[in-house]
């Protein structure tokens, strides 16, 4: 028990300067590339914060796990938008430019919404698989193709493109290596308390994998850097959905198992949350409040689940 929890310690303390080091390393590289922070979120450090969720879905995808690789996700992305998102925006006021507005926010609800509707026929198959993972190369090209800035504006960063992408890679891998001793000694407590997979999928295992975006998404908050953090959240939710659920039922049929529609309605309805409050009001910011109201949102789903 003692060895367990100073595992869990470790593995904290990796995904934390992981986060740190990362945010920093992204950061720079959008400056010395000219492509803005937002598209760095939602490329670089988006996907590699989904690392964790890539293991444990395509895990279970070979295993013949569904309620683990659908579930895992569903969880997951849901967590992401509600309760990450949230928790930054309670930290500081997530800003929100026009081009979030009229492309990216948009994009994000309308991949949720294909892939909710994709699974209503109760399963994922290797068609399936194609038609994300076409959409997921069709949205990496808008991304870099609209996603540039004026490289003399973007302001001056004394770490070199070099140091800068050995920081991207080394907190991507801290924050892989923290977030696995995690979930792998919560997922043995789980199972041996006795609880269903289902729950462990949507609880801990999204918790477990999600780690790397809430710290992440907290640090580039606090940081100031709010289309870092916006960019992590979307960008890891939709590499969850495009590429890796794509990746895992092109490798076995994926059933949504006990997956229902009060845990598809809350993984849509959290993309839509988002949407509103992006939306209202006229200072195009993710306020306090909002955010309180958006982490509300996911302890309320969760204790549907108990």
């Amino acid at each position: 028990m003692i060895f367990d929890i100073l595992l869990l310690l470790v593995g904290l303390g990796l995904v934390v300067y992981g986060s740190d080091i990362l945010v920093d390393g992204a950061s720079a590289i959008a400056r010395k590339s000219g492509v803005s922070e937002f598209v760095i979120g939602l490329t670089i450090v988006g996907f590699g914060t989904s690392m964790p969720e890539m293991v444990v879905s395509l895990t279970g995808a070979i295993e013949g796990s569904a309620d683990i690789s659908i579930g895992n996700i569903v969880g997951s992305n849901t967590l992401n938008a509600l309760l990450v998102l949230g928790s930054a925006a309670l930290i500081t006021p997530i800003a929100v430019s026009r081009l979030n507005l009229t492309r990216d926010i948009p994009m994000f609800f309308g991949i949720t919404l294909f892939f909710v509707l994709l699974t209503t026929k109760g399963y994922l198959n290797w068609i399936d698989g194609l038609l994300l993972l076409a959409v997921f190369t069709a949205y990496l090209i808008m991304c870099f193709k609209t996603g540039k800035v004026d490289i003399e504006e973007a302001p001056k960063h004394d770490i070199s493109l070099f140091w800068a992408i050995v920081m991207v890679l080394g907190g991507i891998a801290g924050l892989v290596i923290g977030g696995r001793m995690f979930v792998d000694h919560s997922v043995k407590f789980a199972q041996a308390v006795g609880v269903s997979e289902k729950f462990i999928a949507i609880t801990l295992l999204a918790g477990g994998t999600s780690m790397p975006e809430l710290v992440t998404t907290i640090v580039a908050a606090a940081k100031k850097k709010d289309q870092l953090a916006l960019g992590t959240i979307i960008g890891s939710n939709i590499f969850n959905i495009l590429f890796v659920l794509g990746v895992a039922s092109l490798l076995t049929r994926l059933g949504t198992g006990t997956m229902g529609w009060v845990d598809f309605g809350a993984l849509l309805g959290s993309t839509l949350l988002l949407a509103l409050f992006a939306y209202i009001g006229k200072t195009n910011r993710i306020n306090r409040l909002e955010g309180g109201l958006m982490a509300a949102g996911y302890i309320a789903y969760i204790g549907n689940t108990l």
